[in-house]
């Protein structure tokens, strides 16, 4: 038992000397071939929370460093003045409903005239009818002088009148005709005014819920930009918050590095505050123009100076496990697999799940 002992030990020995060689490989820039390293720092995107119509800051719910869920409340604009224009148009929406029901009456009214006035026509018709065969027969009786002149003069005047009746009776159906379609154009006006106000209502009320600032998704409020009561402007900021559900590391890469790099080519971050955990990333973007550029780039040393900015996106998965532990503005080291066949050394091996 002591010589296996004594053995273990040995073993847990060499462990730690190949960890620690490995360690100071990576400190003292000495990586197997095929990897590249550089000084990265986390970074995410900014979002900035605004007031889309300008107006008085009633409140902020938040503080700087709160972490926040989309659709959370972050701040609240004075909506006063729009409480009283959804009343007005409200008000006007009542309005113009009432219409409609008045404009429905008065064709329903309008549609009983015109049958009251048919049957008028039908009745003066009638009454024609038997005016006219009474002329006749007294016309035919005065040619044999069985009835007076005065009797005659009499039916010919009654034919008349039933003759002028008619006439009159089939006006007012005609009348009654018009002011059916006359009534009808109303209801059709007075549903547009409510359709009108119906869309008066809506927009205030979207601008009611546009006064109220909530998170477009998941983050991390960085700075309180305005305070309730101060006026802002349309398009006044009011909080700066960054999207924790897109972090990636910004690092520069020299000419030789960055020529080789391809989207999707597999990176390890490691953070100086957690130098024992691994981040798994992926290159994401690669910058088509070179930084530090001299003025003229005449010579191979001077081109061998450019260097590339390359961006290293975490996994939104493994972010989103992680979401209330992410901060960005870390600084930490991106290594880059160069070559797909090169391989991790044991300290990039264990990564993050």
């Amino acid at each position: 038992m002591k010589v296996n002992s004594k053995w273990l030990l040995v073993g847990a020995a060499l462990a730690a000397f190949a960890v620690w060689a490995a360690w100071q490989n990576m400190e003292t820039g000495q990586l197997p071939e095929g990897l590249a390293r550089a000084n990265g720092r986390l970074e995410a995107v900014d979002i900035d929370i605004a007031a889309k119509t300008g107006g008085r800051l009633e409140d902020v719910f938040v503080a700087e460093g709160d972490f926040v869920h989309a659709g959370d409340p972050l701040a609240q604009m004075d909506t006063t003045e729009l409480d009283a224009l959804k009343a007005e148009a409200e008000a006007q929406l009542r309005r113009a409903r009432i219409s409609v029901d008045t404009a429905t009456s008065l064709v329903d009214q309008r549609k009983a005239e015109f049958e009251a006035a048919e049957a008028n026509v039908e009745l003066q018709q009638a009454g024609l009818d038997a005016a006219t065969v009474k002329l006749e027969r007294s016309e035919r009786l005065s040619e044999n002088e069985t009835i007076s002149q005065q009797r005659l003069d009499d039916d010919r005047s009654a034919e008349r009148r039933a003759r002028a009746a008619l006439a009159s009776a089939n006006a007012s159906l005609a009348a009654s005709k018009v002011a059916i379609g006359s009534a009808e154009a109303m209801i059709v006006d007075a549903q547009a005014a409510v359709e009108a106000a119906q869309a008066s209502v809506a927009r205030v009320e979207a601008q009611i819920a546009d006064a109220r600032l909530v998170a477009p998704r998941d983050g991390r409020v960085q700075y309180r930009l305005a305070e309730p009561g101060e006026v802002l402007g349309s398009g006044g900021r009011v909080i700066n918050m960054i999207d924790v559900s897109d972090v990636y590391m910004s690092f520069f890469m020299p000419t030789s590095d960055a020529g080789r790099l391809a989207i999707g080519t597999e990176v390890r971050l490691v953070l100086d505050t957690a130098p024992d955990v691994v981040i798994p990333a992926t290159i994401s973007f690669v910058s088509d123009v070179a930084q530090f550029t001299p003025r003229t780039v005449e010579t191979e040393e001077e081109r061998l100076k450019l260097t590339f900015r390359v961006r290293a996106a975490i996994a939104p998965a493994l972010l989103q496990r992680y979401i209330e532990q992410v901060k960005t503005g870390l600084p930490g080291m991106a290594y880059v697999r160069l070559d797909p066949e090169a391989e991790w050394p044991a300290f990039l091996q264990q990564t993050l799940d």
